[in-house]
């Protein structure tokens, strides 16, 4: 994902691997024709990443659905991000997926073309699946050429986190609807009112990046590609080369010197764009107060900006797929999962998760107030579809564009190795 996600994914690794562990959480190797018992009992298989706090909370969901279906076992397993995709990836080789597991957008064409997940549209007809009651849109974020391919859990959108008292200190106040023209002349009152740097710096960040082409008419991926050039690009990555040599960007030596921590509780910059979400990651790490700034636009009305969501998705495999889709249902609808998940996986996608959980600490009350405030503004549009390859795509841009901020790589060289591979990843 972008920067803030990166470093996000980082802490999940160090938390995570002993978690599995301390909660005796493992993988199942069985297949789903030997998840059956002769009482009826059947057991579906549940996959997803993230750390201990987060399968601690997934695991007394689970709790409550085992008591509403007393026939249906659900067997957990979850892994740092990284490593579920790896061992997700040798399983749906192997023809033994889990039967229903976390999933995001950019791996539904992937794997919808390796012929791995289930449409769910089928047992949304046959009634054990509602796809009533989503907010924003988030109904369709799933849909893939006609085909239910995944069901939001929770939903999350691009915001610059921020410094309040930085911010403060340089007289600077972001509304929704302010220009880059006003964030870059922010971002040089931060260096010259507080010494420090006015952002992380957008090198590797695709959503931003993504964010900027929509506001210009275009976006980071088409259905079947990429929806940008290289001269695109080159004007990119240029000037954020440019604003580190300004100052205004960190230095990207000295941001990678103190991972895992961010540039901004690290006191090395006044905000980074990341996911609304991940917010409280800051709170947690930091000794400053943060908050949410709009992103900025072009035209002071366009942000480009999307609700983005994490997915149940089933497997195409399944021997259960009745028991799969009253097990997701229950989990996107029923309040007391709302309740116990807050906005670990994002802000709750549908309406009764959302009222059902109303956050009390000043972040996440942020993060709800954010999200309204999109849909007040009517900034948010559909997001663009993610074609076959496109998680292979984000992963080197995220590492090609670091390499380049470490001076590792000219912008001319970075440029053309992102365009190599994803032409690679795209075709394949």
């Amino acid at each position: 994902m972008v920067t803030g996600a990166n470093v996000e994914r980082r802490t999940i690794l160090k938390a995570a691997g002993a978690g599995a562990a301390a909660l005796g959480l493992a993988a199942t190797t069985g297949c789903g024709g030997d998840s059956g018992s002769g009482d009826g009992t059947v057991t579906i298989r549940y996959s997803w990443w993230g750390a201990e706090d987060r399968a601690q909370r997934i695991n007394k969901t689970i709790a409550l659905f085992e008591k509403k279906y007393p026939k249906i076992k659900v067997k957990t397993d979850f892994q740092p991000y990284t490593d579920f995709w790896k061992k997700f990836n040798t399983q749906a080789s192997g023809g033994n997926p889990p039967d229903v597991f976390q999933n995001a957008i950019g791996f539904l064409r992937k794997y919808d073309a390796k012929n791995v997940l289930l449409d769910l549209n089928e047992q949304v007809q046959a009634g054990h699946l509602s796809m009533d009651g989503f907010r924003a849109g988030l109904a369709k974020f799933g849909e893939i050429d006609g085909k239910l391919l995944g069901v939001p859990v929770g939903s999350n959108s691009m915001a610059l986190v921020i410094d309040k008292p930085v911010y403060t200190k340089a007289g600077i106040k972001p509304e929704q609807g302010w220009t880059w023209s006003d964030y870059h002349a922010a971002m040089k009152r931060i260096r010259t009112r507080t010494g420090r740097a006015g952002d992380t710096g957008p090198y590797n960040i695709m959503y931003l990046y993504d964010l900027y082409l929509r506001q210009h008419g275009k976006a980071f991926f088409t259905e079947d590609g990429l929806g940008f050039t290289e001269a695109d690009l080159t004007d990119w990555w240029t000037q954020a080369k440019k604003g580190v040599e300004e100052g205004i960007y960190a230095d990207v030596k000295k941001v990678d010197q103190i991972k895992p921590k961010s540039a901004v509780t690290g006191e090395l910059s006044g905000g980074e764009f990341t996911w609304d979400n991940f917010t409280v990651r800051y709170t947690s790490e930091g000794k400053s107060e943060y908050g949410l700034a709009p992103i900025p636009t072009t035209d002071g009305k366009k942000t480009g900006q999307y609700l983005g969501s994490l997915m149940l998705s089933a497997s195409k495999r399944t021997q259960h797929p009745k028991e799969v889709a009253q097990f997701i249902d229950f989990m996107v609808h029923d309040p007391q999962v709302a309740r116990i998940m807050g906005y670990d996986r994002g802000v709750p996608a549908t309406q009764a998760q959302y009222d059902a959980f109303k956050p009390t600490d000043p972040v996440n009350k942020a993060i709800a107030a954010y999200e309204e405030s999109l849909v007040k503004a009517g900034v948010l549009e559909p997001i663009t579809p993610h074609p076959s390859g496109a998680d292979i795509c984000e992963a080197a841009f995220l590492r090609i564009g670091e390499e380049l901020g470490l001076g590792k790589r000219s912008v001319d060289d970075a440029v053309k190795q992102f365009f190599t591979e994803s032409k690679t990843a795209l075709s394949s």
